[in-house]
């Protein structure tokens, strides 16, 4: 199918006006009749990862965090990203971002997070915005189906996301077991207030900062920092199922999990 159809697919599914207005989505570099056979899927489009699509002759790469994010005032090889975008074109790979379109657009990221949780009586955590009579937003609250300890649900998270490692501000923060939880995909200090607002007695989330963490404790809610990538990189799977369902005809492939920090 051609790339201007399989955006018709994307943006179906997570409408480019459900992105943020900072943000930069969609078709970031290639050409929309592009005629794709073979699709790479890849949270970030680093240097590995476009090599690697080369390697695997891929027609479009489709990422979670776009590529281009600043306005570029020149495409030259004297930088990484101009350099990126240069493998690309010269390859021929069109490349596509979904970014907080895909964060906040009902049945996306959010709801996928809350569903790795089981949580229950879910709501959006800070409202974006509608699509007809459907809200959408970032992040989601819920209820867990039984209470725990917060050390407990930290291992709770950190095994229904496989990950190496999560870090807990505010252990102490709360007395007894918790059931209420917001949960935030991606870098969530500003996901702090929204949460204090909606009750939550733990925030779920990623990239929080020493003094953001002990802020939210002395509110008296706990944080569970999982990483960016560590609640995000279930955008792989995800889009494989999305596609393989929706577009017969496409072959997928997904990068390899991979963390961005290591733990010695």
């Amino acid at each position: 199918m051609r790339c201007d159809d399989l955006m018709k697919e994307l943006e179906h599914l997570a409408p480019l006006n459900c992105a943020c207005d900072w943000d930069n989505v969609g078709l970031l570099a290639g050409r929309c009749n592009k005629e794709v056979k073979k699709v790479f899927l890849a949270v970030d489009a680093t240097d590995e990862i476009i090599e690697e699509a080369i390697l695997w002759e891929a027609d479009m790469l489709i990422t979670h965090h776009p590529l281009i994010f600043k306005p570029l005032k020149k495409i030259s090889d004297t930088d990484f990203i101009g350099r990126r975008v240069l493998k690309l074109v010269a390859n021929d790979i069109s490349c596509y971002a979904m970014h907080t379109n895909f964060d906040s657009a009902p049945g996306c990221m959010a709801d996928a997070a809350a569903k790795k949780l089981d949580l229950t009586g879910t709501n959006i955590l800070e409202l974006e915005g509608t699509l007809g009579e459907n809200a959408y937003g970032i992040g989601r609250t819920g209820f867990l189906k039984k209470k725990m300890t917060i050390r407990e649900l930290a291992g709770f998270v950190k095994e229904r996301f496989a990950l190496p490692f999560v870090t807990i501000y505010g252990e102490s923060a709360l007395e007894g077991a918790v059931d209420f939880v917001a949960i935030s995909p991606g870098s969530g200090e500003s996901m702090i207030a929204p949460a204090l607002e909606a009750g939550a007695q733990v925030l779920i989330t990623g990239d929080i900062g020493h003094h953001s963490g002990i802020d939210a404790a002395a509110s008296h809610m706990a944080v569970i920092d999982a990483g960016h990538y560590g609640l995000e990189y279930l955008f792989l799977d995800f889009m494989e199922n999305y596609l393989k369902n929706q577009v017969t005809s496409l072959t997928i492939k997904k990068a390899g999990v991979l963390f961005p920090q290591t733990l010695i």
